[in-house]
Parts: structure tokens; C-alpha cells; sequence
């Protein structure tokens, strides 16, 4: 595969520009990403490229999907997100959404996770109009993908309907160029305890909803040592599925046994862990361990766990044509695995063949002075002309 149609140099050029737009919105996951949207609809619309916006009930965001070529179901979706992780000026050495261009880097907030990708998207937009594409290429941007990719599934649900489902889609996740086929998918849980207060004095009348905490935390221990040892993958760093405790909420002064507790935990699996299972077995220690002696003393007492929010593990499938294309577009033979999350396995529960391949690295994301390599624009841009010429023939 050749792309000598495209002159990479304007094209970096091109993005840079665009790049630089993108992260002067600050779409944090908390606020609008319309005037983001508003921006990427109109630069398509003057290259001659429609958009269907996809938005919220209240209308505070959208997701976008524009198509090039062929107005027809298959080919290949490209997909990023347009929010960005939280980001204090005080902890940046520069403006975090003003894009500074030093050393060979692209420094501000979202240029690797991942408004770099969708810069190069962008900039390739009009190379991809005025060919004459045998297969479509899908423009699909999203919303809060740092809080449980939630703004891609109402797009998803809209695929095969009024919104055309792509055969293949490449998720532009930060992976240093490299085709990752595996990934683990994070799943969040609170679990509440309620007891019943009593002076600390009078422990005996009381039920420490801390105390009864402190046992579930021990048992959720004990399931990760378990989950360690029965579902072991050596593609992942660490090489099995994760169970941690991120937060604990209870108690009111040091005088009163306290009558709540929250603890929220979370399990990075993997694709051959049974979520359901590892589920119930939270709610069956909660019930017939911990319960009844709660109760023995408050009938009142309870425990409620809740699911919170969950993103698929994925794995690609055997001989996947999502693999295929993205060694073939980066000319390379390996694929790799990663711990943190994408929308992959959504698209691919919903019928795509799905891959992730992305420019700049992880480690940049989510962290103060976030950058891209100039480099790794580079490399993502000969990978979508690359793809533009596939698509073409």
C-alpha cells in the first residue's frame, strides 16, 4: 500500500492548525462540548462533508458522525472522543487549553488523549472528499469516554438505524502507533452499609458500619488474590484481572459508632472474567456473612450494592479484519494488549470488527504538561493516507 497522493508535510501543518482550535474548548468531561461539535460540523460543511449530531436529552452535548464516500453501510469508522480529563492551570507550566509547540512536541490538555487523533482525522477529511472512495470512511466522535464511554453507546444504538454501521472501526486511543487487539474494561461498584449509631461508650448496642466495611474490603482482597491466580494473561500489565478499592466514606465524629459506610471498588477485567458471577459473589458475602450478624443486633440494618457503570473488556476475534487492515496500514506484524479502556468492545459487541491504534502514549494522558510528539502526528497521518488508499482501491 502507497500513499503518494498526499503531501504529509501540509498535512501536519493542516492539523497543527486544527489541533490547536480543539484545545483551546475545554471539554472537560463535566461541561458542553457543543462549541467543539459546532466547529468540527462547520469545518466538515466547508469541505462539503454533512455531519449527524447525536445529542443529549437537555442538548448540553452531542456526538457527531459524518461519512465520506459511499453512502452506504460497511467500511471504516474512525472513532475518538472529544472530552478531556480534568486539568488545574496551577499544575501546568503553560496554559493547558492554549496549544504550545516546544521541542518537538505538542503540549496542552487532550493533545494525546486524544484530540491529536482527531486533529489528524480532521486534516485528512478533505484528502478523503475528493477521492473517489470504493469504501466509506466514517468520521465518529463521541462524549464522556473518561466517565464510562457514555456518549457513544446512544451513537451505537443509532447505528443500522438512521446512522450508517461501519464494518470496521479503528478506535484512536493513544498507543504509539502500535495495533492493540486486547484490552481489560473497568467496572465500578458502591457498596453501602447501614448500621446503627450509638454512643462509642455503648459499642454493644450499636452496629459499626465501618467495622462490617473493614470485612467486605478483606473479602474483596481475597477475591483479587483469586482472580490473580485463575485468570492469568500475560498480554496485560499486570498480567491478570485487578480488584481495587478507590474510596471510603463513613462515620460522623469519634464518640458515635458510626451508621454508614461507602466504599466504592472497581474490577479492571478481562475478557474471559463473568462479571456477573464475580457480582454475585460480592452480593452473597454481603448477605449470608455479614447481614446476619448485623442484623442480630439492628434489624434495620442492610447493605446495598450497586453496578455503577461498566466498558466491555475487548478482544478481538480470531483473524479479525480490523487486525488485518491496521498491520497492514502501520506495516507492522505484532499486536499488543493494554490495561486501560476504550470503546472497542462496544463497537465490537455491536457487529465491527474493531481495533486500537492511535497516536502518542498513555503515559503522557491524564497527566499536568500532557504532549504529543510531533513524530507520532506524523505516523498517524501516513496511516490515514495509507488508509485513504486502501478505501480508494
Amino acid at each position: 500500500m502507497t500513499a503518494v497522493a498526499f503531501d504529509i508535510a501540509s498535512l501536519e501543518s493542516r492539523t497543527a492548525e486544527i489541533l490547536a482550535r480543539l484545545v483551546a474548548f475545554d471539554t472537560t468531561s463535566h461541561k458542553s462540548n457543543i462549541p467543539l461539535v459546532d466547529y468540527v460540523r462547520d469545518y466538515l460543511a466547508g469541505h462539503g462533508i454533512a455531519s449527524d449530531l447525536i445529542p443529549t436529552e437537555d442538548g448540553e452535548k452531542a456526538s457527531l458522525v459524518a461519512t465520506i464516500g459511499p453512502a452506504n453501510a460497511g467500511g471504516v469508522g474512525l472513532s475518538g472522543h472529544t472530552d478531556v480529563v480534568p486539568a488545574r492551570a496551577e499544575d501546568w507550566s503553560s496554559d493547558p487549553f492554549r496549544l504550545d509547540v516546544r521541542d518537538g512536541r505538542y503540549w496542552g490538555r487532550g493533545t494525546a488523549d486524544m484530540k491529536g487523533f482527531v486533529a489528524c482525522v480532521l486534516a485528512m477529511a478533505p484528502e478523503y472528499q475528493r477521492l473517489d472512495l470504493r469504501e466509506p470512511i466514517h468520521i465518529l466522535l463521541s462524549y464522556d469516554e473518561e466517565i464510562g464511554c457514555i456518549g457513544v453507546r446512544p451513537m451505537i444504538a443509532e447505528m443500522g438505524l438512521r446512522l450508517p454501521r461501519p464494518r470496521i472501526v479503528i478506535v484512536g486511543e493513544p498507543t504509539g502507533m502500535a495495533v492493540v487487539d486486547a484490552h481489560k474494561g473497568p467496572v465500578r461498584w458502591s457498596a453501602d452499609f447501614t448500621g446503627r449509631a450509638a454512643h462509642s461508650s455503648m459499642a454493644h448496642i450499636g452496629v459499626n458500619a465501618i467495622t462490617f466495611a473493614g470485612e467486605f474490603l478483606a473479602e474483596l482482597q481475597r477475591i483479587e488474590n483469586e482472580l490473580r491466580t485463575r485468570y492469568p494473561d500475560p498480554r496485560f500489565d499486570p498480567p491478570y484481572p485487578t480488584l481495587q478499592v478507590t474510596r471510603i466514606d463513613g462515620g460522623t465524629a469519634s464518640n458515635i459508632i458510626p451508621v454508614t459506610c461507602r466504599v466504592g471498588f472497581e474490577v479492571r477485567a478481562t475478557r474471559a472474567l463473568d462479571i456477573d458471577t464475580l457480582d454475585a459473589k460480592f452480593r452473597a458475602f454481603a448477605e449470608h456473612v455479614l447481614l446476619p450478624r448485623m442484623r442480630a443486633i439492628a434489624p434495620e440494618a442492610a447493605i446495598d450494592i450497586a453496578r455503577q457503570n461498566s466498558v466491555p473488556a475487548f478482544q478481538s476475534e480470531a483473524g479479525s479484519e480490523a487486525v488485518a487492515l491496521a498491520l497492514a496500514l502501520t506495516r507492522q506484524n505484532e499486536t499488543f494488549g493494554v490495561s486501560y479502556a476504550t470503546e472497542a468492545g462496544l463497537f465490537q459487541d455491536a457487529g465491527a470488527a474493531t481495533v486500537v491504534c492511535g497516536p502518542g502514549h498513555i503515559a503522557q494522558a491524564h497527566t499536568a504538561d500532557e504532549w504529543i510528539d510531533e513524530a507520532e502526528i506524523r505516523k498517524c497521518l501516513a496511516f490515514l493516507a495509507r488508509l485513504g488508499d486502501w478505501a480508494a482501491r
